[in-house]
Parts: C-alpha cells; structure tokens; sequence
C-alpha cells in the first residue's frame, strides 16, 4: 500500500482558487486567480489490489491568496486516517506552504510530511527560472543544489495550462511538472485529459459550490490528472497516481477523487469561503 501522505503535494496543482467572475470577454490567456479557503471530506470510494483498504476517514484544508501583481501563496494540509484491516490503522498529516510568482520565474515550497504523529520528512528549498533552464536549492531535507530543464511547469503556471487548454476546447495536456514534492527533486511527467464542458444550466453541484452564486453561473469540465515517474522513462508506464475533478473556469475545483493505485479516495467540498483579490497597484 502506497503512503497516502505522497499524494497530498500533487493536490496543490490541482486545487487551485478561481476568479471573482466568469468573464467571457476575457482574453482565453488570461486566468484571474482569487483567494479562497476549501475544505474538502475524505472517504474511501474504492479499494483493489493484493491489500484493500477498508476504509479512510479525512480532511484537506486548502487556503490559496495572491494576485498576478504579487504572486500566489498557498498554506494546505490533508489529514488521513487509513484502516487497512486487521487492526492496522495508519495516520497520515501533509502540510505544504508554497509561493509561485506570476510568471513562473520563481517557486518557494516547504512541506513536512507526519506519519503516526511522527515526523518521516520534511522539504524545504526554492527554484528560479534562468535563461535556458531552473536553478533548484535545498536546505531540507540536506543542502544541495541542481538544475532541471526549462520546460518544466510549477504548480499554479500549470494549472493556468489546463485552464487555457480546456476554454481552446483541447482534450489532452502533456507537461514536466516539478512542485518540490517527494525529497524536492523529483520531476513528474504528466498528461491531463480534459472532458467535455458542463454547462451551468445542464448540472447543478450538490456541495458547497452551490452556495456560491458565482460559481452556479460557471462552466466546468471533468479533469483528469495521471502523474509518472519520469526517471522511469521507456515502456508503458503505469501512473505513480491520478486525480479526477471537475474544474470550474475561474480554477475552483470539485468531486475530487484521489487514485492511489491500491484504493481510491472521494473529497467532498463542505466549505467554501471566498475572499476579495487585492487590486494591483
């Protein structure tokens, strides 16, 4: 059975804050990205393999703010508990702080992972785009410093990719996608599939999205994001993990469904808190 602790810094890309208002006047490029606070249920939906999980139990917290003026921070957390059966019980607690500029030129994480109440391992380091590629330092979990390629996509440039992607009514999105993740210096290929548009008159939601009046007027689209390995490349691939979602225009994202491999892990949004964007100066 994976960690389940793994698959929370992988949320950070996908549950990202949307914009006050649908603008269909809007430049397809341009993505207005708003405060906001999210919780999201966790329970188990799923289980297969050789070891099934019985069940899970859990929360994710997600507070995203920032502006295109200053950047975007994120404070998350996803707290887990896994019941494996036979009195094995497991208690995972991600907590990630990110920063990510603009214009992709710059990305802070830090993250601890807790298994148990006992700390396994902690991240912390920053990475800044230069000319032809991204210069990477650590100070956790040891002081190193590396270079990876340029095309490589932070967490919230990439979601504004899948935004752009799926308003060019494109079905299918491939990027390196490095979010400091794991020991900060692994790099995850990715390929996004992108369904068919819900408009807001054909399919109400029944979570806390439908007490925002913002986001009844939305569209959305069902995401699916399947993340490999890419040290492992040649073969087919099975994905390290995935996550499905439906995600609204503005970057709000819904019916998360986390896919370990071994089980799988629905999210319900209870609470939704939308705060004002900063104008920029």
């Amino acid at each position: 059975m994976r960690d389940a602790s793994c698959l929370g810094s992988a949320l950070v890309l996908v549950i990202a804050a949307g914009s006050c208002l649908a603008a269909p006047a809007q430049s397809p490029d341009r993505i207005e990205f708003a405060s906001h606070r999210a919780v999201y249920d966790l329970k188990l939906s799923s289980a297969r393999g050789n070891r099934p999980v019985e069940a899970v139990r859990g929360r994710i917290l997600y507070d995203f703010s920032g502006s295109q003026c200053e950047g975007y921070a994120l404070q998350f957390r996803q707290v887990s508990e896994i019941d494996a059966g036979e009195g094995v019980r497991m208690m995972t607690d991600m907590r990630a702080t990110t920063w990510e500029d603009a214009a992709a030129k710059s990305f802070r994480f830090n993250s601890q992972n807790f298994v148990d109440r006992k700390l396994k391992s902690a991240v912390d380091g920053r990475a800044e785009r230069e000319g032809s590629q991204v210069d990477v330092n650590l100070s956790k979990p040891s002081a190193k410093a590396f270079a990876i390629g340029t095309r490589i996509f932070f967490p919230t440039d990439h979601m504004r990719r899948i935004i752009i992607a799926a308003r060019a009514g494109e079905t299918l999105l491939e990027a390196p996608v490095f979010d400091g993740s794991d020991t900060g210096e692994k790099v995850y290929d990715t390929l996004t599939v992108i369904g068919q548009a819900i408009e807001p008159q054909t399919s109400a939601p029944d979570d806390a999205a439908a007490g925002d009046a913002q986001l009844l007027q939305m569209r959305r689209w069902p995401v699916t994001i399947s993340y490999f390995d890419k040290s492992k490349a040649g073969g087919d691939q099975t994905p390290v993990y995935g996550i499905r979602f439906e995600l609204y225009e503005n970057g709000i994202s819904r019916a998360l469904a986390l896919d370990y491999n071994d089980f799988v892990v629905a999210g319900t949004m209870t609470s939704l808190e939308m705060r004002p964007a900063k104008p920029c100066e």
